[in-house]
């Protein structure tokens, strides 16, 4: 049987999206079908639709999802019919990752996620006669309906507003995840923090949650910077025409105990390894404009400094335990992610991007209602 649904449908590379009716297909035995309420709208798309190549047009993206599951297949016992979830990424729970407790990294991550159907090769979105590149991360979630997995699908408390719950499966829980699980930076440490997009300043909620004495973001755009002080930094520096070491020195004069990048420039990067301090770790998450994109360090100061530079996908999280525990954060007043929230109707999605990039917002949120 076939469900269907409205959707944000990628067709030209770096187009607009448009907005069509689509089929979504009946969840099979492990797979979970989900009303969606509301969206986010994640950098990742941006670059998986720049080009379209991996996910092949028709596409339908989407991968921070939020809704309420309308029907579960024959084996699924982690939820039912009216239960509130978020979706996030995908993984097998089979191999020594997953078991590891390390799903991010999961072996079957890339087709798991990205290949643009099940594993059997069957579609799981079809327009009218055609079969559309679907099951984004796990989801597709660019659509008032989405067709998810046992594994991906993490059950919430009903006294959240769940339309606006999606971005924690992806963009807050990596700059989260990234300060408190992946470098679980010390109570009364210093941080650096490149770039303040959602993931920055998601990495700025997870350092006050760490209670991290100086948090310093570095970002060009004022009411980013502005609203990064609201979150908690102490410190923000506006990048253009410095010497960022001098500057960050001049704030905490050892350098800083961690830094983290969710730039993804090499030459921010390459600057603010002269802003650590001895033993000091480095965490990437940012997707560079260039996949040949690189950064040279020397041996010498590598080994003197004793730097760790860590590579981080989706903060390291283990979703069934981080999720609920950003969420119980947030109902506690510890955790305000909705701050970098600006809301949208689905079929606003390219308002919404053009919004996005130009800086107006930080995260939008497409809602379906």
């Amino acid at each position: 049987m076939l469900n269907q649904a409205t959707a944000a449908v990628a067709r030209i590379p770096g187009g607009e999206f448009t907005i069509e009716t689509v089929s979504v297909d009946d969840p099979r035995a492990h797979e979970i079908l989900i009303d969606i309420a509301g969206v986010g709208l994640c950098h990742t798309d941006l670059v998986f639709s720049a080009k379209l190549q991996i996910m092949k047009p028709p596409a339908v993206l989407g991968h921070e999802g939020s809704g309420i599951v309308a029907k579960v297949g024959s084996a699924v016992t982690k939820v039912k019919p009216g239960d509130h979830v978020v979706l996030t990424f995908n993984s097998c729970g089979d191999c020594p990752r997953c078991n590891g407790g390390e799903p991010a990294y999961c072996f079957s991550f890339p087709k798991l996620n990205y290949a643009g159907g099940r594993l059997d090769g069957s579609p799981t979105i079809t327009i009218g006669d055609e079969r559309a590149s679907a099951n984004f991360f796990g989801q597709s979630s660019f659509a008032t309906r989405a067709l998810a997995h046992e594994r991906n699908v993490i059950k919430v408390d009903r006294d959240v507003p769940i339309e606006l719950l999606g971005p924690l499966g992806c963009g807050v829980q990596t700059g989260a995840g990234a300060i408190m699980r992946s470098l679980a930076c010390r109570k009364g440490s210093s941080l650096l923090v490149l770039g303040g997009g959602a993931v920055g300043l998601s990495a700025v909620l997870g350092a006050v949650v760490r209670e991290c004495a100086t948090i310093i973001v570095v970002e060009p755009k004022q009411a980013r910077r502005e609203l990064a002080l609201q979150l908690g930094a102490t410190h923000v520096i506006d990048p253009s025409g410095i010497d960022l070491p001098a500057a960050v020195r001049a704030i905490t004069p050892t350098g800083v105990d961690y830094a983290f990048d969710s730039s993804g420039l090499k030459q921010v990067i390459a600057a603010a390894i002269g802003c650590l301090a001895s033993h000091a770790k480095f965490g990437l998450v940012g997707v560079p404009p260039s996949m040949e994109d690189a950064i040279s360090i020397p041996i010498t100061a590598l080994v003197g400094g004793g730097f760790s530079f860590i590579g981080i996908m989706e903060g390291d999280s283990e979703p069934e335990e981080f999720i609920p525990q950003m969420v119980a954060l947030y109902k506690a007043g510890r955790f305000p992610f909705d701050k970098l929230l600006s809301t949208y109707a689905l079929h606003d999605i390219n308002l919404a991007i053009a919004d996005s990039l130009s800086g107006k917002c930080v995260k939008p949120v497409m809602l379906t209602a």
